[in-house]
């Protein structure tokens, strides 16, 4: 009985993956797949970001996730957006990359609508590091890079494991980066931490080398030293390419050049750290000295 109960419930998982799999594949496909404007040209590069009047809800749902949203992070510039959670801030970054199709408004790269390009050369403009982690049942070296082994750049590969902080992890396995994932299909892989996981995740950005990066909460699951390593060299990872970043550690956010505060799906404040903190009524000030308080708690405990 208890077999035959265990094999219902497996059934039936299979059975709502199945469901989900297919509502995805009859979704309708909203993005250009014929011929697009062409790409920026290396010396239009890093790409510019204008957003105007944008507005996004979601299939089903009664309210907007995004309203009015307006917002210009111009050639080589590092956004920051913070808020508290459902208030839009990932939504917003899919918009951006080309995962969701806005309900109103326009997205604009490089003075272009991103409807305009055509879908798979518009993925080529991104180097992004979402939340969700998905790994490939192959080696370290192939899930960051993407390619097969005998195209893979090593100098850039090497590159790439010191910024991320992964280099340490690599060296200690004895296959180093062939060392294969995802112990679920191959029983000699290796299971990473959640901190490692997002360190190979952003190696896999960085390696992708795309003009515009996008880093959605990339170092919630690191401890505070690798974050204050991550952080310390923010500018030499990103370099000099155009950034959006999210974070709920607001104390990140004195690396970016702007901060826009997200509320209830729109845009509350915008400005630098020191410009935000020094009004007292708004919604920044409030985060902050929120998180303040609890280190301070945490501090005297």
């Amino acid at each position: 009985m208890t077999g035959i109960i265990k094999n219902i419930n497996e059934i039936n998982r299979i059975h709502l993956e199945t469901c989900d799999l297919r509502e995805f594949l009859d979704m309708e496909d909203k993005m250009n797949r014929g011929k697009g404007v062409e790409l920026p040209a290396e010396d239009e590069l890093p790409c510019d970001i204008e957003i105007k009047n944008l507005y996004y809800r979601y299939p089903g749902a009664s309210d907007y996730a995004l309203k009015n949203i307006n917002l210009h992070v111009k050639k080589g510039e590092k956004l920051a957006i913070v808020g508290v959670n459902g208030a839009g801030k990932s939504t917003l970054v899919k918009l951006i990359a080309g995962l969701y199709t806005p309900t109103d408004g326009e997205i604009y790269v490089n003075g272009k609508k991103s409807s305009s390009y055509n879908r798979d050369e518009y993925y080529t403009l991104f180097s992004v590091v979402f939340q969700d982690i998905h790994l490939l049942p192959m080696s370290i070296e192939e899930n960051i890079t993407l390619q097969p082994e005998k195209e893979i750049d090593r100098d850039r590969l090497d590159k790439v494991l010191e910024l991320s902080g992964l280099m340490d992890k690599i060296k200690s396995l004895p296959e180093g980066v062939k060392t294969p994932l995802v112990k679920t299909i191959l029983e000699n892989a290796v299971e990473l931490s959640g901190g490692e996981l997002q360190k190979l995740l952003l190696a896999r950005a960085l390696y992708k080398d795309a003009p515009i990066i996008i880093l959605d909460e990339p170092t919630a699951a690191l401890d505070p030293i690798a974050e204050f390593e991550i952080y310390s060299r923010f500018n030499e990872i990103v370099g000099n390419k155009t950034t959006v970043y999210i974070s709920h550690r607001l104390s990140s956010c004195r690396f970016c050049d702007e901060i826009a505060v997200f509320h209830e799906g729109r845009i509350v404040q915008k400005g630098t750290h020191e410009e935000l903190l020094r009004d007292k009524e708004g919604k920044y000030y409030e985060l902050w000295h929120a998180q303040a308080q609890y280190y301070n708690e945490e501090i005297t405990a």
